[in-house]
């Protein structure tokens, strides 16, 4: 196996919090200055950034896991990944029908672009993206389960959008791929306090909104290459592949 190093949460300026700075060709120029192997783009309830540094990251031999950070109907944050293109369409799909029609405020919540590999705006979001959507998060995991993706519950350790202070516990019959920790948090401590954390894959990912805290906090994949299958396999610990966050 070879140790393939990720940051699996990363905005685009099309993220409503994303800096302005975090244009698909500026992200993957950071990524490759940090060595970072794989990268995840997971703009809040969009794809529309994906294919495009998908394109531009291939170029610096960088594997871009495609997907988004969605916020459900109880407002916890969840990263969910696709294999290609025709699944992360039907995400797309999913998103559009059950964003709520509220309309975004840029002076309040930020811009909301999409832009081009000269980084030239080519669309802008008039719905606000960091709203949470009409369906709740055993609903979306069923969803991306359905369709042969990842679903992984995000920083779980935070106060704000987390499984835990939204819920108060991971429902039993939920099945989270694995789960995120943020950058600040000792597994073991954590897992003190939710010891239940330890049945599942742990990552830590940057949820970068800058250039500048890329790669500050990853995963390593031990994999055969990199590949949309063989980091679901690392993820179940599947034939000797694994993950680590040391």
């Amino acid at each position: 196996m070879t140790a393939f190093r990720s940051d699996l949460h990363i905005h685009t300026v099309l993220s409503p919090c994303g800096d302005l700075e975090m244009s698909p060709s500026n992200i993957v120029e950071e990524a490759a200055r940090k060595g970072l192997d794989i990268i995840g783009i997971t703009d809040h309830n969009t794809t529309l950034h994906c294919s495009l540094v998908k394109k531009l990251a291939e170029k610096k031999g960088i594997y871009v896991m495609t997907g988004a950070e969605v916020t459900t109907k109880e407002e916890v944050h969840c990263l969910v990944f696709f294999e290609n293109n025709e699944k992360l369409k039907l995400l797309q799909d999913y998103l559009d029908k059950y964003l709520p029609d509220i309309l975004n405020v840029p002076e309040i919540f930020g811009h909301q672009v999409q832009v081009d590999e000269d980084e030239k705006i080519i669309y802008t979001e008039e719905k606000l993206l960091a709203n949470a959507i009409k369906i709740p998060v055993n609903e979306l995991e069923e969803f991306v389960h359905s369709l042969g993706g990842i679903f992984i519950p995000a920083h779980i350790d935070r106060l704000k959008n987390s499984i835990y202070s939204q819920l108060g516990f991971i429902p039993g019959n939920l099945r989270a791929d694995a789960l995120e920790v943020s950058k600040i948090t000792k597994v073991e401590e954590f897992a003190g306090i939710h010891p239940e954390i330890l049945k599942y894959p742990i990552t830590r990912s940057s949820d970068s909104h800058f250039p500048g805290s890329i790669g500050e906090a990853t995963t390593t994949f031990f994999i055969e290459e990199r590949s949309f299958g063989e980091v679901k396999m690392a993820l179940a610990g599947i034939e000797g592949r694994s993950i680590s966050i040391l």
